[in-house]
C-alpha cells in the first residue's frame, strides 16, 4: 500500500491510551507539534481501557467513567492542542539513521524524538465464557486493582486464575471486597515466592484450589457461576463465583522495536532519568515500561514526563 511522502518532525508518539495521548497533551502545549500514531488494526486506539466499562479510580469523576468515554477526552484534549493524530500502527523503527523512521502500515515519518507508549496486554485464557462478546468487563477482568470494588464484586465468592506473586496480590487484594477468594492453580505448589505463598496459605479468606482449572464461566447479564475442573481426578464442579480475575501476567508490546531499545527480561522497556530509554532522545512510558503500577493515572503520569523529558532535551540539543 502506498505511503504518504514522509515528513521530519519535532516529535513522534508511538501508542495511546493515557500514556500517549498525556504526552501528546504536553508535548503540543509545548509547540512541539507532535505525531501520534494511536494504532488501528492491532487493537482498539486507546488501549487497555477502550474494554474497560466502569472507571472508578480515576481522579476527578467521583462517579466514575466509562473506559471509551474516558479516552475519547484524552484524544479530544491531545487534538485541541494541535496534536496530529493518525490512526494507524507503527510496524517498525529504524534508530540507526536520524532522525528516526518511523514506519507505520500507511504512514511513516522521521522523527527528531520518539515517545514509546504502546502499553501491555494482559494474558487471558480461552475460556468457554470468558472472551469478549461474553462476560469479559461483566465479570471477568485482568486487573483486581482497577475493577475488585466494583459493587458487582462485593460479598461473592471470586475466583483468581494464577500461581504467581500477581496471583496472591490480586487475591488478597479481592478479600477486602469478597466474601471469599480461590485461587485456581493449575500445579500442586505455588510459583510465589516463599513470603507470597505462606500470605495465601494463612489467610482465612484464601482458599487455593491445587491441580485445577476453570473450564467454564456462566451466568446471566454478569458472572454467576464457574466451572472448576481438578485435573488429578477429571471432575468438574459448578460454584458460585461473583467473578473471574486473570492473574498470569501481560505482554509489554515492544516486539516492534527489534531489540534496538534495551529492554528488561520480561520485555519492559528499561528507562533511566525520568522516561529516558538506552537511546538518545527516545523515551518510553506507560504500561510499556512499568510492570509494576500498571494504572491509568500512572501510565497518564509517566507520560507528562515523557513529553516534558523529550522538550527539555529537544531544547538543549538546539533541536526545538
Amino acid at each position: 500500500m502506498t505511503k504518504h511522502k514522509a515528513e521530519t518532525v519535532n516529535l513522534v508518539i508511538i501508542g495511546s491510551g493515557p500514556a500517549g495521548y498525556t504526552a501528546a497533551i504536553y508535548a503540543s502545549r509545548a509547540n512541539l507539534f507532535p505525531v501520534l500514531y494511536e494504532g488501528f488494526f492491532s487493537g482498539p486506539a486507546g488501549g487497555q481501557l477502550m474494554t474497560t466499562t466502569d472507571v472508578e479510580n480515576f481522579p476527578g469523576f467521583p462517579e466514575g467513567i466509562m473506559g471509551p468515554k474516558l479516552m475519547d477526552q484524552f484524544r479530544n484534549q491531545a487534538a485541541r492542542f494541535g496534536t496530529k493524530i493518525i490512526s494507524d500502527d507503527v510496524v517498525s523503527v529504524d534508530f540507526s539513521v536520524y532522525p528516526y523512521h518511523v514506519v507505520g502500515k500507511n504512514h511513516e515519518h522521521y522523527a527528531k524524538s520518539v515517545i514509546i507508549a504502546t502499553g501491555a496486554n494482559a494474558k487471558r485464557l480461552e475460556i468457554p465464557g470468558a472472551n469478549e462478546g461474553e462476560f469479559w468487563q461483566r465479570g471477568v477482568t485482568a486487573c483486581a486493582v482497577c475493577d475488585g470494588a466494583m459493587p458487582i464484586f462485593r460479598g461473592k465468592d471470586l475466583y483468581v486464575i494464577g500461581g504467581g506473586d500477581s496471583a496472591v496480590e490480586e487475591a488478597t487484594y479481592l478479600t477486602k471486597f469478597a466474601s471469599k477468594v480461590f485461587i485456581v492453580h493449575r500445579r500442586d505448589e505455588l510459583r510465589a515466592s516463599k513470603i507470597m505463598a505462606e500470605r495465601a496459605l494463612s489467610h482465612p479468606k484464601v482458599e487455593i484450589l491445587w491441580d485445577s482449572v476453570v473450564t467454564k464461566v456462566d451466568g446471566g447479564h454478569v458472572v454467576e457461576h464457574v466451572v472448576i475442573k481438578n485435573l488429578k481426578t477429571g471432575v468438574e464442579t459448578k460454584k458460585p463465583a461473583g467473578g473471574l480475575f486473570f492473574a498470569i501476567g501481560h505482554t509489554p508490546n515492544t516486539a516492534f522495536l527489534k531489540g534496538q531499545v534495551d529492554l528488561h527480561d520480561n520485555g519492559y522497556i528499561k528507562v533511566r532519568d525520568g522516561t529516558r530509554t538506552n537511546l538518545k532522545l527516545v523515551y518510553a512510558c506507560g504500561d510499556a515500561m512499568d510492570h509494576v503500577y500498571r494504572q491509568a493515572i500512572t501510565a497518564a503520569g509517566t507520560g507528562c514526563m515523557a513529553a516534558l523529558d523529550a522538550e527539555r532535551d529537544l531544547a538543549a540539543e538546539g533541536l526545538d
